[in-house]
């Protein structure tokens, strides 16, 4: 027998499993403290090492705002991280122990109330989730998501009724702190962007557009540009350049050329109020409608024969597009996928039964116009 597997059989399950790895390979120390990784630069959003953070802190950040007032250090190193980067990914663990002993944290960072307490109390939130232990999630999804799905820590945090001191709770379960920051809304976590940072973008990618040669755009998109006129929408229109795209197409440039691209493309996206900027990332419905989206992008280009990079004249594109996609729904659809998966958004749900019927009216309408110019 080796000298370290001698050593191995010395220590405790979780102790090996979190020094040793599984064959061979080292696992990181996911104990860290959650503003650890404060000083790293911009970037480090997109990095695979990430803050490891407790169920229950998630919750105290809005408790704390709702307070009114700073709470623990580590959770204002948690509030001051996400504030900075709000897609940092966030590593969920505790103490969930059998096949989840990995991950275990251990109870350094437990609350005063005890272990067990601590332990029934980040496992009841991770159940609320539908979350597993050691999950990773961007920062701006996980908190979206509480926001929707715990409106409460009755339940969570305190008892209705207490069986003993072992399970009194947190003495701020009832105080309606938690309730008063959630009211504030996931905005006071992580500001939005500011009207005049959107209307200075439309500006410049309108007018990028219109004197473009090429114009990029991320496939899935020119459907949503289909049910938008399809709903009578027109310029101008605040959210994104879709419609400016289509009266472009229709009136002065039908055959401009247009090329797939990927993510949040910034000449047609680039008003919305959920593009991050530095990321060309969509973070609509709960924070990840980049997943989602990306997935409706490559079901499009499937359905097409295209792939990211293609270059098409726009009115044989949209021809393509009508005679090949007849309705959202083999596009749109999320059958199977419930609020707060990451795959969900309502307008997948919508999609499920019957495809968008903005789309198959834009659809026709458009069908007619495109044959006249």
């Amino acid at each position: 027998m080796s000298q370290c597997a001698k050593q191995c059989m010395k220590m405790d399950r979780r102790v090996f499993l979190k020094t040793a790895g599984v064959g061979g390979v080292m696992l990181p120390n996911l104990a860290g403290d959650a503003g650890a990784r404060e000083d790293q630069d911009e970037k480090h959003a997109g990095e695979k090492n990430a803050v490891s953070v407790r169920p229950y802190q998630l919750l105290c950040v809005f408790c704390s705002i709702g307070e009114g007032k700073d709470g623990d250090e580590k959770i204002e190193k948690l509030k001051q991280v996400v504030r900075d980067h709000p897609d940092v990914p966030l590593r969920i663990v505790c103490n969930a122990g059998d096949v989840y002993v990995y991950q275990d944290p251990g109870t350094r960072e437990d609350s005063p109330e005890g272990r067990d307490f601590n332990r029934k109390r980040d496992l009841d939130i991770l159940q609320r989730m539908s979350w597993q232990p050691g999950t990773v999630l961007p920062a701006r999804t996980v908190f979206r998501s509480l926001h929707k799905h715990i409106t409460t820590v009755a339940g969570i945090c305190g008892y209705g009724t207490v069986t003993s001191p072992a399970w009194k709770g947190c003495p701020k379960a009832k105080s309606g702190c938690y309730e008063k920051g959630r009211q504030q809304g996931v905005q006071a976590i992580i500001p939005p962007r500011t009207e005049q940072e959107m209307a200075k973008e439309k500006e410049r990618s309108i007018q990028a557009m219109l004197s473009a040669k090429e114009i990029t755009i991320r496939p899935h998109i020119l459907l949503c540009a289909v049910c938008q006129y399809g709903g009578g929408t027109r310029p101008p229109f605040k959210a994104d350049n879709l419609p400016d795209l289509l009266q472009m197409i229709l009136t002065k440039k039908p055959d401009v050329s247009i090329k797939m691209a990927r993510q949040a493309d910034w000449m047609m996206c680039g008003p919305c109020p959920s593009r991050v900027a530095k990321l060309n990332a969509c973070v609509n419905v709960l924070g990840s409608g980049g997943l989602s989206n990306e997935k409706r992008d490559l079901d499009m280009l499937q359905k097409l024969g295209l792939n990211f990079g293609s270059v098409m004249p726009a009115r044989k594109l949209y021809q393509l597009i009508f005679e090949r996609i007849p309705t959202t729904q083999d596009i749109c659809k999320r059958e199977g996928n419930q609020s707060p998966c990451v795959w969900w958004d309502g307008c997948g749900e919508s999609n499920c039964k019957k495809g968008n019927a903005n789309y198959e009216k834009g659809r026709k309408e458009l069908m007619e116009k495109l044959q006249q110019v």
